[in-house]
């Protein structure tokens, strides 16, 4: 799991990438909470875009829990929510997790 707090701009941008890179995991499953972001541009969209292509070629996932309403809206509306599933909470993104390990 990643936590990420603050804005996801140009700044912030090689620290999330290098947060979210699963280059070396077999299979990766990653839920980043962003319960406390409060801006993101179109870095953390090409960042996100980018981690769903590697861990999806991986056979792995990637989910966005906690996107509060402004951050949820940007990701709603350039589709990532698409792409990658977004949850209400941390805790339901690991529940749906949990859910597919036991069937």
């Amino acid at each position: 799991m990643v936590t990420l707090t603050g804005e996801m701009d140009h700044h912030t941008g090689d620290t999330l990438r290098q947060a979210l890179d699963a280059s070396d995991t077999p299979r990766p499953r990653i839920v980043v909470d962003m319960h406390q972001v409060t801006f993101m541009d179109s870095s953390g969209i090409n960042i996100f875009v980018a981690c769903h292509q590697q861990v999806s070629e991986a056979q792995g996932w990637v989910r966005i829990a906690g996107a509060q309403q402004p951050v949820l809206r940007i990701v709603e509306l350039v589709g990532i929510d698409a792409l990658i599933t977004c949850h209400p909470s941390v805790e339901q993104a690991l529940r749906r997790h949990l859910i597919w390990l036991v069937r």
